[in-house]
C-alpha cells in the first residue's frame, strides 16, 4: 500500500519559505502530527519514499480551500460527489483540523474559532457526556470522538455515504473508526431514531445541516422523537447557526417553540455553541 500525503495551503507555504535549507519539519497530515522531510532541487521528499515536486507544492499554496492526497506521482483533490443527493463533498483546511464543505457550505465554525474548538463548546454544552449519547449528525466525526472520551457509548448517525468518504480520508477522523464506544449509523437520522428503545440516551447532540439541507432535523415530529429517547433529567443541545443573524433569530425561535411543544424543558439559548439547551425533566416534576 502506497504512504500518502495529505496537505493543503499551510503546510505548502512552510515548504517553500524552507527554501535552501536541507530538512524542514512538517506536517505530513493536515497538522495532525509532524515530520521531518528532507528538500532537494527536485521537490521535498518524505520517509525516503515519496517525492513531492516544487511545481505541486506551488500548485497546493494557491488553492486555500482544497485539501490534497499525494500518493507517488499522483495528486487529487480530497472531494466527492454525493450518489444520493448530488452535493459536492470536500475537506475545507484550517490552521488546525480540516473541516468539511457541503455544496459550498461549512460544516464548523471557522471564523475566530476552529472545527475543534467549536466542537467542545457543543459537547460541553451537555456536560457531562457520561453514560449513553446520541450524536445526529457524524460528519467528520469530531463530535462523536470528543464526546468518546468521557461517555461509556456514542451512537452517531450519517446519513451520506459521501461524508463516510471524506471521513476516512480525514486524519484527524481516524478514531471514529477505531474507538469501540463509538458505534455508526448509516441512514436518515429522523428514521434512524424511531429505531432507538425509549430513554435510551443521557444525553443528545443535535448538530444538523442548515435547515435548507435538513429541515426534516428541524420538525417537531423528529423532536418528539428526540424527546422520547432521551431518559429523564437528560440534555439535549441543538446546534442553529449564528444567533445574531436575521435568519438564525428565526430559526432559534422556532426551535425552541418547537422543542417545548415536544416536551422538553428549561429551553434557553447556548450562545457559545451558536445554539440551545433543553431538558427532560424528571418523572412527577412536569
Amino acid at each position: 500500500m502506497k504512504q500518502a500525503v495529505i496537505l493543503s495551503h499551510f503546510q505548502a507555504k512552510i515548504l517553500l519559505d524552507a527554501g535552501g535549507l536541507q530538512q524542514v519539519e512538517v506536517s505530513p497530515n493536515l497538522g495532525l502530527t509532524k515530520t521531518v522531510a528532507d528538500i532537494s532541487k527536485d521537490g521535498v521528499c518524505f520517509w525516503d519514499l515519496l517525492t513531492i515536486s516544487w511545481d505541486t507544492i506551488k500548485t497546493i499554496a494557491k488553492k486555500p480551500n482544497t485539501v490534497f492526497k499525494i500518493t507517488g506521482s499522483s495528486i487529487e483533490k480530497i472531494q466527492t460527489i454525493s450518489d444520493l443527493t448530488g452535493r459536492v463533498f470536500s475537506l475545507y483546511p484550517t490552521e488546525k483540523a480540516p473541516t468539511m464543505l457541503v455544496s459550498g457550505l461549512l460544516m464548523h465554525r471557522v471564523k475566530g474559532t476552529d472545527p475543534l474548538e467549536d466542537t467542545k463548546w457543543k459537547v460541553k454544552a451537555i456536560s457531562p457526556a457520561k453514560g449513553r449519547v446520541l450524536d445526529t449528525a457524524t460528519g467528520l466525526g469530531y463530535t462523536a470522538i470528543m464526546a468518546a472520551r468521557t461517555a461509556d457509548r456514542v451512537d452517531t448517525i450519517e446519513l451520506d455515504p459521501a461524508a463516510v468518504e471524506m471521513t476516512r480520508q480525514n486524519p484527524w477522523s481516524k478514531e471514529l473508526f477505531e474507538n469501540p464506544a463509538i458505534v455508526r449509523h448509516q441512514g436518515d437520522a429522523a428514521q434512524v431514531v424511531t429505531t432507538f428503545e425509549d430513554n435510551a440516551f443521557s444525553a443528545i447532540i443535535h448538530d444538523p445541516p442548515v435547515i435548507g439541507l435538513g429541515g426534516d432535523l428541524y420538525g417537531l415530529a423528529f423532536y418528539q422523537q428526540l424527546f422520547r429517547v432521551l431518559a429523564p433529567r437528560g440534555r439535549l443541545f441543538h446546534y442553529i447557526g449564528n444567533p445574531d443573524s436575521p435568519s438564525g433569530k428565526r430559526t432559534t425561535q422556532g426551535v425552541m417553540r418547537r422543542l417545548a411543544e415536544a416536551g422538553f424543558e428549561r429551553v434557553a439559548t447556548y450562545p457559545k455553541a451558536f445554539g440551545v439547551t433543553a431538558y427532560r425533566a424528571a418523572p412527577g416534576r412536569r
